[in-house]
């Protein structure tokens, strides 16, 4: 049988056949991948010709199609629905793709053609690709001799198994730490529809006629708020910040500790004073000093509105506060304060209407984009929703694929990616996936969002955007593929249509009567804005300077117990605060240890939120949900991917450089 992999696919906009496709294609279609791209390289590398900007970068552009296809597909489902096969294949091939990376970067006589290649005459995207090309040479350690670069291959290997263990390891550690709950009276609190999910949840983990409350990924967990019973609010707190660290077959702590080290390791070789420094020199902050600044200048201010709010939470309480205590009368202060209830806000976000009559509503009115649900077209599991998705003039635009739902086989936390990308060059249009872990509720009842998965399902939204809006000729410079202190920008800015009037007026309705929000409760909520800030913004910072501490440890630094480092290096920083646990804690900090992405980098949500928070205010003084300004806001900015700086693109549809004083304004830390 013909592996449906090997060939580009024949459905709309190339998605994948994922119902065609078995675990052993993968495996199959990885493996010739690697050899068909090698072989691809190797034909530039021998090319007798004079390097040309054609038969080198282009040609780069061109190879690996094979590679790209089987690993996009493949990835998907190892965040997204992984089988136990599944799981030991990417036991399998991680440390194949990090050797992968390492012998196209690592190779000298591709290297020499780039930098042979004449410049001169290219157009700015052109030029930019050979750039960025030579670049990456430089920083995958092209200059190294060949003793160090068989070392830093050998570093590279280890890490990409460390990370892949600690991610699957994570993720078994947060469905394992569900807790089991006998009797729904112990639940009293919490709304009829999640109790409902919790009995449904039981019932598929095999506790029939018992509840299981799951996890989501950080530390703090949604039913904290509700629920009254204070014995079972510390069960789950304990529960949830545990994970990973209880010396039992899941802790993650060694694992962690090993890729710190490797990756000190490696960032000396590479000829860095630690691994932040590393990291922070492919971002668009200028260097670690001025990522440190910002967030040693946020912090104090942070903790002191975090203490205020404790202090008014204790009053509320009448008794010494737990820290799983906070979420809970935090919402009781919020609803004494405002007359804000967010329990009571669920029955007007439903998810469909959230998603049709919000976040598509929200990109119609701002873009002109519309969407069309494909049923024809199937997903890789049967919770996959897919649209195909035209612009104004009806022009197609690309497939957005949706996955709400949690499930054992998927990750925790919301993301983004891709299974095509955009390109000219390749005459490729995007096809997108946003995941979220929404609780299913049983067969035939409403899916009601909490105000927060309201955010998130806007929030990646954005970056669905971002990909969906690419247009750029090479696929090295397609859409999310940015800076990652860049990546979050876009998807924060689309957060600001939650509230805005036209908005929330059109998706925020009653899901059994229909009857809207009432607008005395939009205006409270607004009111009620900056209440929980000091939390939110402690949480964060604890998080992304606990980060930055494990990656600027030299080798020698890396300290024996983890945990007592985790908070020595909480205290220096001056977020360690008893009632506020960072917002990911080493045992479960999937962002920077299942995998790099974020490693020296989980810093780059509030460093993008000030570009945000700029761009927020500009929409508003140009009169906000417009079409002229969405128009410029892709134009600039979402078509434009990497094939510029993107701090041009931002100063470009700014007319300046950005300013932290927004950003300090709308967290209340003025």
């Amino acid at each position: 049988m013909t592996n449906p992999l090997s060939e580009p696919s024949t459905l709309p906009f190339g998605l994948p056949p994922f119902a065609t496709i078995q675990d052993n294609h993968y495996a199959e279609a990885v493996e010739a991948g690697l050899a068909e791209h090698l072989a691809e390289i190797q034909s530039i590398v021998d090319n007798p010709e004079p390097a040309s900007f054609e038969n080198t970068a282009v040609a780069m552009e061109r190879s690996g199609r094979l590679l790209e296809r089987a690993a996009a597909a493949f990835f998907t489902l190892v965040s997204a629905d992984a089988s136990y096969a599944i799981r030991e294949l990417e036991t399998e091939l991680s440390p194949r793709f990090a050797s992968h990376q390492d012998a196209v970067y690592l190779n000298r006589g591709l290297y020499e053609r780039f930098a042979a290649v004449d410049t001169s005459g290219l157009d700015d995207e052109s030029l930019r690709l050979v750039q960025e090309y030579l670049r990456e040479f430089r920083q995958s350690g092209i200059h190294l001799d060949p003793a160090d670069q068989e070392k830093l291959k050998s570093l590279n290997a280890e890490l990409s198994r460390l990370g892949t263990e600690y991610g699957q390891r994570v993720k078994e550690a947060m469905k394992d730490a569900a807790l089991v709950v006998e009797d729904a009276t112990e639940l009293a609190g919490l709304p009829a529809d999640d109790i409902a999910s919790a009995a449904e949840a039981a019932r598929a983990a095999g506790h029939e006629g018992k509840y299981l409350l799951t996890l989501i990924q950080p530390s703090n967990q949604p039913a904290l708020a509700s629920l009254q019973n204070r014995e079972l609010r510390r069960r789950l707190y304990e529960a949830s910040i545990a994970r990973g660290s209880d010396g039992g077959s899941l802790d993650v702590m060694e694992l962690a500790k090993a890729m710190v080290r490797l990756r000190a390791e490696k960032a000396g070789l590479l000829g860095f004073g630690n691994y932040a420094e590393l990291v922070l020199e492919r971002q668009t902050a200028p260097d670690f000093a001025a990522v440190q600044t910002m967030l040693n200048r946020l912090a104090p201010a942070a903790v002191r509105n975090a203490d205020a709010e404790a202090a008014a939470l204790a009053e509320s309480a009448g008794h010494p506060l737990e820290a799983w205590d906070w979420a809970y009368y935090s919402s009781k202060v919020r609803r004494e304060r405002y007359e804000v209830d967010e329990q009571l806000l669920r029955p007007y976000f439903e998810l469909d209407r959230v998603l049709v009559d919000g976040v598509f509503f929200a990109a119609t009115s701002l873009f002109g984009m519309t969407f069309h649900e494909r049923k024809d077209l199937e997903g890789y599991h049967p919770d996959v929703r897919v649209w195909e998705v035209r612009n104004e003039d009806g022009s197609e635009l690309g497939l957005f694929l949706g996955d709400y739902y949690a499930r054992d086989s998927k990750r925790g936390g919301a993301w983004m990616n891709s299974l095509v990308e955009q390109s000219a060059l390749l005459g490729t249009k995007p096809v997108v996936i946003n995941n979220l872990n929404i609780s299913k509720p049983p067969a035939g009842e409403p899916t009601l969002l909490t105000l927060d998965e309201v955010r998130t399902t806007f929030h990646e939204f954005g970056h669905a955007l971002h990909g969906l809006f690419s247009n750029v000729t090479y696929p090295r410079f397609s859409g999310t593929s940015v800076p990652r202190d860049f990546v979050e920008y876009p998807s924060q800015v689309n957060e600001m249509w939650i509230m805005w009037p036209e908005i929330i007026g059109n998706y925020a309705r009653h899901y059994a009567t229909g009857e809207p929000l009432p607008q005395d409760t939009i205006d409270r909520l607004n009111e009620s804005r900056l209440w929980g800030e000091g939390f939110a913004t402690t949480e964060y910072l604890g998080a992304a300077l606990l980060d930055l501490a494990w990656h600027v440890l030299d080798v020698d630094g890396v300290p024996q117990d983890a945990q007592d480092f985790e908070a020595k290096a909480l205290a220096a920083a001056g977020v360690a605060h008893s009632l506020i646990p960072p917002r990911y804690r080493t045992g479960y900090f999937q962002h920077i240890f299942a995998g790099d992405f974020y490693a020296a980098g989980y810093y780059s949500y509030i460093w993008s939120e000030v570009l945000d928070a700029e761009t927020v205010d500009w929409f508003t003084e140009n009169g906000g949900l417009l079409r002229e300004n969405g128009e410029r806001f892709r134009s600039e900015l979402l078509s434009r991917g990497n094939s510029r700086d993107p701090l041009e693109s931002f100063r470009t549809l700014r007319g300046r450089d950005a300013a932290l004083e927004p950003l300090l304004k709308r967290r209340g830390l003025q």
